[in-house]
């Protein structure tokens, strides 16, 4: 994304301490059967904690459920939810199952969570409900009625068939999965496809040379991580800064930005959400056609890296995360050496982006994707690596003809796509993207659109759905949509309307 706009901080997390508040069990019994119910606060904060409760169907299968529960004080609320729906009324709080997870047979157990916001005190609910029925901890068994009329033969539900919920996947479980390349796919280590689906975290590229702090001092905790599970968020896309990596300018730098962004991943991977780590401002003076900036250290965009810098920038953050293939490599975020020969000579361009070297129109000696690539694997990290095209990654034209050679065969292709692009039609992207998504895997770094709506996002999610293209659109931050790409109003994850109510909806509905 070639524009960017200033983020306010939110505070911090704390974990929870208050004796008996913490990992409390307490008895359920599901309507006319019996279950047991876990009511965990996994951490708290002033005003905010973040709570799980684990279900277990102590009898008879059910097929659809709903979970009650009182909040001893007003000052209670839940403020987001994930594998349920959600509601409150008062102190009266619902959580109604989901297409997913709505059938428990006997000893069968789900797990639900949520986000919730507190004042005074954040006392635990002491009595639960299943389907309408105060639970007991107990197996109960229905008491026989009058034999003179024939039980029917098909006994009616126990509980009323559930409405239709919102369509939706279960979030990620577990820790991200190992992933590399098959064929055009992207596979985990089983060999089962997979996809990216989810969003950029933006401020890693900038933060440290605006005097912003790390992240623009915004959470990047567990109770952020809750917040994009809610939306069933498997990837996140974090922009880094070079300069800020190797310590050449910018606070923090060196090793002190480099732990925050390993413990970002860690912290993710965790979580079960793939990072996609991606190179986005470089060092390197660039004046030419559109410069976004006259600086020779990495605080803009500039039109391709620098031999300087960029391949030991790779070669840090590979040696950081080799051994761990959950974390996707990004090796350059939006070249555009054909705009810096203002489109003179296509086929120099291509040749620029895949062998670097001298380029029209850029006055530093330019790393190519091939000097990357080759930068990664000299450490022996296997990686998966995405690899740009030009025009801002939205021209994939020749991608295949000058793709970088990879000893691993271990490489996606990255393409962004924005409404004020040039290839934005159907037939653009049947002809160019999935001509190259035919012969390898493709991944959407960035979509979105300069409004606050979701048309065009949904056109090209649609067509990406149809091709098993993963996504992961712009921007995961509270910025004010007034400019567009913006998906949050807060870090908890509340969307913006009505682009981030639109992709949230979306990404409820799809499977990786």
């Amino acid at each position: 994304m070639r524009h960017r706009h200033a983020l306010m901080a939110v505070g911090t997390t704390a974990t929870l301490v208050a004796a008996g508040l913490a990992g409390l069990t307490f008895p359920a019994s599901a309507a006319a059967t019996g279950c047991s119910v876990a009511y965990t606060v996994q951490s708290q904060w002033t005003g905010g904690f973040s709570g799980n409760i684990a279900i277990t169907n102590l009898g008879s299968a059910v097929t659809g459920w709903t979970l009650t529960f009182d909040f001893p004080t007003s000052g209670q609320q839940v403020t987001q939810g994930w594998s349920a729906t959600w509601s409150q009324s008062g102190t009266r709080v619902s959580a109604a199952s989901l297409g997913w997870n709505g059938s428990l047979g006997t000893g069968g157990s789900t797990a639900i969570g949520f986000n919730g916001s507190w004042s005074g005190s954040n006392p635990v609910p002491t009595s639960f409900a299943l389907n309408g029925t105060t639970c007991t901890g107990s197996v109960t068994s229905p008491t026989p009625g009058p034999t003179t009329t024939p039980p029917p033969t098909t006994p009616p539900p126990t509980t009323p068939p559930p409405t239709t919920p919102p369509p939706t996947t279960p979030p990620p479980t577990g820790a991200a999965p190992a992933l590399k390349v098959s064929g055009n796919r992207l596979v985990t280590a089983s060999g089962a496809t997979y996809r990216l689906l989810g969003v950029n975290r933006a401020s890693g590229e900038f933060a440290c040379v605006q005097g912003k702090g790390m992240w623009d001092s915004g959470p990047v905790d567990q109770a952020s991580v809750n917040a994009m599970k809610a939306w069933n968020i498997r990837a996140v896309r974090i922009p880094l800064n070079e300069d800020c990596w190797l310590g050449l300018s910018g606070s923090p730098s060196g090793a002190t930005y480099q732990q925050a962004v390993k413990d970002y991943v860690n912290l993710l991977v965790a979580n079960g959400i793939n990072p996609i780590l991606d190179l986005h401002w470089t060092h390197g003076q660039y004046t030419g056609n559109i410069s976004a900036c006259a600086d020779v250290n990495a605080t803009c965009q500039k039109p391709m890296p620098s031999m300087q810098h960029t391949p030991q920038f790779w070669t840090g953050v590979a040696n950081a995360f080799k051994g761990n293939n959950a974390v996707v490599f990004d090796l350059f975020n939006e070249p555009y050496p054909d705009a810096a020969n203002n489109w003179s000579d296509m086929a120099a361009a291509w040749r620029c982006l895949r062998d670097g070297g001298t380029c029209t129109g850029i006055t530093y000696e330019v790393a190519g994707m091939q000097d990357l690539v080759d930068a990664v694997r000299a450490t022996g990290a296997g990686n998966v690596l995405l690899v740009a095209g030009l025009t801002w990654t939205n021209d994939l034209s020749q991608w295949l003809n000058y793709k970088p050679n990879d000893p691993l065969n271990n490489i996606v292709a990255s393409w962004h796509s924005y409404n004020f692009n040039a290839c934005v039609t159907v037939s653009c992207w049947d002809s160019q993207i999935g001509a190259v998504a035919a012969q390898v895997p493709v991944h959407a770094g960035e979509i979105g659109q300069d409004t606050c709506a979701h048309d065009y996002i949904d056109q090209v999610m649609t067509w990406l759905d149809s091709k098993r293209i993963g996504y992961t659109a712009w921007t995961w931050n509270p910025w004010g949509c007034s400019g567009g790409n913006v998906l949050i109003q807060d870090y908890n994850g509340t969307p913006t309307s009505t682009y981030g109510e639109g992709y949230k909806a979306h990404l409820l509905s799809v499977t990786p």
